[in-house]
Formats: structure tokens, C-alpha cells, sequence
């Protein structure tokens, strides 16, 4: 029976984030392929790229630990100010001692360039911007480098390197991203993505852990690569949240269709699947789509320089933490065991009542301490 929507039984609209666009889609895939000096930002930004890849708030809520709550929060928080989300205000301080008006101009004057302003340089320090303000005709400004550094953080301007971005060329960008938003909305459980994850090389890798203060683990520095390289194909079930793959020597046709393959016995019913993926040229080839078009597998190609928006690639960064980071195996066959192992306990966790609870705890408890060590208060105790 279809629900009323005048009787108040309308079914919400399900909490998804809306379209990235390419630069933020780049920015979130880095964060999560990469990994962060951050937590929050790292857990964060998977969460928005899985929304982006159109997995539900249940789904990014046990792929990331979190509460469903927490989920829905980040992901209206990004849909309202886009990636200033990832670095959520948490510390408390002292009073303003300027008005949002002078605020306002701090944070234009360190946005510009300074040799439109008349000064001799091209970039800001902060003692050079510090001295400016303090001069600037008409308008004195007196704050401490400190001070200003805290306003530039808390505005969302830092000291970066400066970078470019691949726009995607692509003319059928917005009818390509519609017909994969489609596809995960409407059939989730025929829906299926694949991606090559590597190149995975045999050295030691660092990470991160939980170790004595100032007695970090140490691996061995490493100078003659003699294993050669391997790529980890991975397909995703976006219905079922189930994650599995191979590792090959190489990308290419023969491999990606054997990935297809295996995805086609994942739902050996004959009815029509959609594989998503990236236009890599080994995913285009001849073969491959005769043999889609005679299996009923639609393949869904994201746009060029968009890989982002396939649902795989929230799901491949806790592969890397979990997995290569941290890790100093001997040879690809003991890589090629850690990473299956990872799987079948990412497959067999992904719902356990107990890993939720636990894992909740322990990030409050980072939170509360977090918070002390900046300046807040501790949650009185009930």
C-alpha cells in the first residue's frame, strides 16, 4: 500500500550529500586513498565520498564506526559549506578582540596577492602580513602573529602550496553522473563498482598506532625494489555492502573482464546488473562490451577525471590503512594473504553490535581529551 503524503505518512527523502563537483570530488578521493594527519578528517571525508557514491546513512555509518546521527550531521554540514565540514570548530578561547567588519578585512588581505597590494613579494609570512596591517592607510589593525594565525585557521585560510585542477572535459559529465545517481537509487541491489587499487609494491610502509610515548615502532628503510609491483582489483556490492577482489600483476582487458565475471556470478539469476567504473581504457575494449551486452551487464563509466563518484572508492582507503600502512611484508604472496584476510573480517564485521559500541567509546574518550588539551571543559559527569 502506497503511503499518503497528506495523511503524514510520506517517506522521507533519504540524507545524501549533494553533486561534488570536480574539484571537491579530487579533494575527497585524495584524503581517502591518501590517508590524513587527521582522523576527523580522513573519516569524514569518507563519509562524503561514500554518500557521493550513493551508499546509504546505514551503510557509511558501519563502513566508518560511527553513529547514523553523526553521519547526517557531516553530510547537511557539507551540503551548507562544503569541504570547511572536514575541520569541524570543537575548541573553545578567549573572547574576539576584533569585529566581524576587521575580521573581514584580515582575511581579505591575506587572500590577495601581495604585489596587487604594493608590496615587494609574492607570498604572505605571517610577520610580513602582521607589519602590514599595523600600517595599511586609513586602517590600523594591531594583532600578534599568533593571534593571527588563529583567525586565519578558524576563517578556513592556510599556508598551502599552491596546486592545479584537472576539470573534467567531459560533455557528457552531468548526464554521466546522473545515470550513475539513478542507478544506486533505484536498483542498489543490482548496482556493483570496480576499481584497480595500487600499484602495490613490496617495502616497508609507514603508519600509524598505538605505541609508548616518544618510542614509535621502526621499520627498515628499503633501497632495491626486486618484487616488481601488483594492483589489487577490487568489486563492491553496493546492495549487500560486501567488498572482495584478486590481486594481478598488471592492469588490463583480460583482467577486468575476468572482474566482470566474477561480479555476474555474484547475482546468477540473468537478471540485468550495473557495474560502475572509471574510463580507464582496459575497462573500454571490444571484447569486454560484447560480452556485457550478451550478459546483461550495463557498464556505468564515470566522466573523466571524476573517478570520485565510483561507490568503491570510500571503501578502498580503510583497505590501505588497514592493510599496506604500517606493514613491512616480506613478498607478494604474504601481501597477497593480508589483504583477503582484511577482507573476510571487513565482511564479517561490518554489522557486529559489539565493534560499533567499542569503537564509539574510544572516540568519545579521544574527543573528550581532545578537548581538555585545547582549551575546553570536561563533560561533567552524570
Amino acid at each position: 500500500m502506497t503511503p499518503d503524503p497528506t495523511a503524514g505518512g510520506a517517506v522521507a527523502e533519504p540524507v545524501r550529500v549533494r553533486r561534488l563537483t570536480d574539484q571537491e570530488g579530487q579533494k575527497l578521493q585524495q584524503i581517502v586513498r591518501g590517508g590524513s594527519t587527521s582522523s576527523v578528517r580522513y573519516r569524514r571525508a569518507m563519509m562524503l565520498l561514500a554518500s557521493a557514491g550513493g551508499n546509504r546513512v546505514p551503510v557509511i555509518a558501519q563502513l566508518v564506526q560511527a553513529d547514523e546521527g553523526t553521519v547526517r550531521d557531516v553530510i547537511h554540514a557539507f551540503n551548507e559549506k562544503g569541504l570547511a565540514c572536514l575541520d569541524p570548530r570543537w575548541a573553545g578561547g578567549r573572547p574576539r578582540q576584533l569585529g566581524d567588519e576587521d575580521e573581514g578585512f584580515v582575511i581579505a588581505r591575506a587572500a590577495s596577492r601581495p604585489l596587487k597590494l604594493g608590496q615587494p613579494f609574492t607570498g604572505w609570512s605571517l610577520r610580513k602580513l602582521v607589519a602590514y596591517l599595523r600600517k595599511v592607510h586609513g586602517r590600523v589593525i594591531r594583532i600578534g602573529r599568533e593571534a593571527l594565525r588563529c583567525l586565519l585557521a578558524r576563517r578556513g585560510v592556510t599556508f598551502q602550496r599552491t596546486k592545479t585542477w584537472k576539470e573534467s572535459p567531459d560533455p557528457e559529465r552531468e548526464t554521466t553522473l546522473h545515470r550513475i545517481e539513478h542507478v544506486l537509487d533505484r536498483f542498489p541491489d543490482r548496482a556493483f563498482a570496480f576499481d584497480e587499487f595500487g600499484p602495490l609494491g613490496i617495502r616497508p610502509t609507514a603508519g600509524s598506532g598505538w605505541t609508548e610515548q616518544r618510542r614509535p615502532d621502526r621499520l627498515p628503510a628499503t633501497y632495491h625494489r626486486t618484487h616488481g609491483v601488483r594492483y589489487f582489483h577490487g568489486c563492491y556490492s553496493v546492495g549487500d555492502d560486501f567488498l572482495w577482489g584478486v590481486n594481478r600483476r598488471k592492469k588490463g582487458a583480460v583482467n577486468t573482464l575476468a572482474a566482470l565475471r566474477s561480479i555476474r556470478a555474484a547475482r546468477p539469476d540473468g537478471a540485468p546488473i550495473y557495474v560502475i567504473m572509471d574510463n580507464l581504457s582496459a575497462h573500454k575494449g571490444a571484447d569486454i562490451r560484447r560480452w556485457a551486452k550478451k550478459h546483461k551487464v550495463e557498464l556505468c563509466f564515470t566522466p573523466t577525471y571524476a573517478s570520485w563518484a565510483n561507490p568503491i572508492e570510500a571503501h578502498l582507503g580503510p583497505l590501505r590503512q588497514f592493510t599496506i600502512a604500517n606493514s613491512h611484508h616480506r613478498n607478494h604472496t604474504v601481501q597477497t594473504r593480508a589483504l583477503p584476510a582484511y577482507l573476510r573480517w571487513r565482511n564479517a564485521n561490518a554489522r557486529h553490535h559489539d565493534v560499533l559500541v567499542a569503537e564509539r567509546k574510544e572516540r568519545a574518550r579521544i574527543r573528550s581529551e581532545k578537548g581538555i588539551r585545547r582549551g575546553g571543559r570536561p563533560a561533567l559527569a552524570a
